[in-house]
């Protein structure tokens, strides 16, 4: 006995109305837990692109004593200059760094007024060959040279955002795999429950010569439809943040924060990624209900 398109689409439908409850509960868990999903790989993927961009403008900042002597401030010069990790160098004097320490303190005006051009330490802004190289040669400088009073970068601001990232995405992963879980079981028994109402139906067409994949190909595709639905409502929820996130850095003017910015193709990927975990989960889960429930 042949299966058409006509009679699996007409089984199928017939399927999904009777159990219409429990299928559109399979469906909204698959597209939460799949929004989840996708969330955290959209998540990992802006991170590493911003962290990508800021480890590769990492700079090294060597703040001299406020009290410097011209002579502690050539020396140190002239060990930047020995020094191979580090690609050029400009200095800031006290007028310089002054006005520079008004930018970044200006939320906060009771530390401006604490500061004098006089009392403001003058800095050396280094650029590096290679951003691993920040460690070391803070390191170097932080080690008692004279006039040096620290050495920093932001490399370890961006570790400490890296591990935040890594924890906070597991714990989406974490939640959307209880989901899928979650899901799979509902798609099974939504599809156990079809099985139950037509067993009669099913008897009658084993009697009549009907084939194993005659019987189970609807309620296969039962399970494909409830995966499928519940990723493509997954794939508008993530597509619909991707914007909201891109509107809000574009609308606030966040430069900063531009690389966090997915391009189409990334995004793509990844709701393709979102649609195949909705079919695998629709497809197991009908498949292990026919296993276990369809006697054939």
């Amino acid at each position: 006995m042949a299966v058409s398109f006509e009679y699996v689409a007409k089984e199928t439908a017939t399927n999904l109305w009777r159990n219409r409850m429990m299928a559109l509960a399979a469906i909204l868990t698959v597209a939460v837990s799949l929004s989840l999903v996708g969330t955290a790989l959209l998540l990992r993927q802006a991170v590493n692109r911003q962290i990508g961009q800021w480890s590769n403008n990492v700079s090294l900042q060597i703040f001299m004593d406020a009290g410097a002597t011209s002579t502690q401030v050539t020396s140190v010069r002239s060990t930047i200059a020995q020094t191979p990790q580090i690609t050029r160098c400009s200095y800031l004097d006290h007028a310089q760094s002054y006005a520079q320490a008004k930018q970044v303190l200006a939320g906060s005006p009771t530390a401006i007024a604490a500061l004098t051009p006089a009392t403001t330490p003058t800095v050396f802004k280094c650029q590096l060959k290679s951003p691993g190289d920040a460690a070391t040669v803070a390191t170097t400088f932080n080690s008692g040279v004279p006039g040096v009073y620290q050495a920093t970068s932001p490399s370890q601001s961006i570790r400490v955002m890296q591990q935040v990232t890594n924890v906070l995405q597991l714990i989406l992963l974490v939640i959307a795999i209880v989901l899928l879980v979650s899901s799979l079981v509902l798609i099974l028994n939504a599809i156990r429950m079809a099985i139950f109402a037509r067993r009669r139906e099913v008897g009658v067409m084993k009697l009549v010569g009907a084939t194993n994949w005659f019987i189970r190909v609807p309620f296969m595709l039962e399970g494909l439809v409830q995966g499928v639905l519940g990723a493509l409502a997954a794939v508008v929820i993530v597509l619909l943040s991707n914007i909201g996130v891109s509107y809000l850095i574009r609308h606030y003017k966040v430069s900063v924060l531009g690389s966090a910015v997915l391009p189409v193709h990334d995004l793509v990927v990844t709701e393709l990624v979102v649609v195949l975990i909705g079919v695998v989960v629709g497809v197991a889960g009908s498949s292990v209900a026919v296993r276990r429930f369809l006697d054939v």
